[in-house]
Parts: C-alpha cells; sequence; structure tokens
C-alpha cells in the first residue's frame, strides 16, 4: 500500500479513536451543571485534535497521490468515505450535547451515503465518479462545522483547568447555538444542493 492509501486507511482508525475520546467527555447536563463532572476532563480536546490531524491527513493523501503519481482506484474511492466516515462520526457524536438536531443528521448521512452507494455502482460499471466543486464546497462546511462546535468544547475545557481566562459564560452560550447552528444550516443546504446535483448529473447509472 502505498503512503496516500495509507494515509486514507488512517483516517478510520483516527475516527475509531475520536469515538472513544468522545464517548468519555461530559455529559451535556454535566455542561450545566459544573462540579458534577464524572468524564475525562479532556475527552473533546483529543477529539479536537484527532480531528484535525484526520483532516490534515485527508489533505496530504490526495497531495501526495498527484505529486508521486500514484492515484489509485482504491484512493478515489476509500479517501471520500474515510471523509464521510469521519465527517458522520462527528455529526453523531454532537447529537447528545444538543450541537445538531438529530434530523439534520440524518440528512447529511443520508446523502453522503447515498451518493457513496452511486459511486460503488458506477465502480462496478468499471465508472469511477470523482468528486466536483459544490461537493468540495460542501465537505468543506461540513469540517468547518464540526470544527467549530469541537472547538467550543475544547475551550470549555481548558477554561475549566484553569489554562485560560476567556470569560467563556459570556459568549460560550450565544456562539455555540446561534454561530453552531448558522454554520449547520449553510452545511446541510449545500449537502443537499450538492446531493441533488450530482444525482442529475448521473441519473443514468440509475436508470435502470
Amino acid at each position: 500500500m502505498n503512503l496516500p492509501n495509507k494515509l486514507t486507511a488512517s483516517r478510520f482508525v483516527m475516527t475509531a479513536a475520536f469515538v472513544a475520546a468522545m464517548a468519555t467527555g461530559l455529559e451535556w447536563d454535566e455542561i450545566h451543571a459544573p462540579g458534577r463532572e464524572k468524564g475525562w476532563s479532556f475527552s473533546y480536546t483529543a477529539g479536537l485534535l484527532l480531528f484535525l490531524a484526520a483532516s490534515v491527513t485527508d489533505y496530504f493523501d490526495g497531495h501526495f497521490a498527484r505529486k508521486l503519481g500514484v492515484v489509485t482506484n482504491f484512493g478515489k474511492l476509500m479517501d471520500p468515505l474515510a471523509d464521510k466516515v469521519m465527517i458522520a462520526a462527528v455529526f453523531i457524536c454532537l447529537i447528545p450535547l444538543k450541537a445538531i438536531p438529530a434530523w439534520v443528521v440524518i440528512v447529511i448521512i443520508s446523502r453522503e451515503f447515498l451518493i457513496t452507494g452511486l459511486r460503488l455502482l458506477a465502480a462496478g460499471r468499471g465508472v469511477i465518479l470523482q468528486s466536483e466543486r459544490l461537493g468540495k464546497h460542501k465537505a468543506l462546511w461540513q469540517i468547518v462545522t464540526a470544527g467549530y462546535f469541537m472547538l467550543l468544547l475544547a475551550v470549555m475545557e481548558w477554561e475549566r483547568a484553569g489554562w485560560v481566562s476567556l470569560h467563556v459564560k459570556q459568549w460560550w452560550w450565544p456562539a455555540w447555538r446561534y454561530g453552531g447552528w448558522t454554520l449547520a444550516t449553510i452545511a446541510l443546504v449545500l449537502t443537499l444542493f450538492s446531493g441533488f446535483g450530482y444525482l442529475r448529473k448521473h441519473h443514468d447509472l440509475l436508470a435502470e
């Protein structure tokens, strides 16, 4: 397996580690009630670092594949799949924390795996479907949305640990609710538009 494909595969491992870190974090009622924390103090910080590391590998696997001239069908299929699994894991883990409504996450994940299924259908016919520009914008906004919520969770932990003094109580909840929901709405709209556009462009694959 070449280096770009190893980087792609590593994102699946980091996704599993991310989910494990999030599972040990503070629950919603513990966030609301300081002093009742039961989870590991820096779980969300660990989750943020893993998410950032996965995002970095997402850039470098494609970069090295093009630079080294080792673009493979494995990479074309598994690279976007690894991205979708990671984003799905982040959004699902944010549901119990009331960051994103469950129905929004369901719509986003349904679109992602519907398009993945379309790519697999095309691959079975010897056709490799590449990502499109609007889809890349969608992916960027999904990453920004997920990273935004993870950063806020990490900042909360840093404040509780006394690492920083950012007066979290004054701005954290408005930033969480209004800023986060604004980003989630943009990501949702782009997800739907790019999904419908992709299906319309490749409708011939579904003609049967």
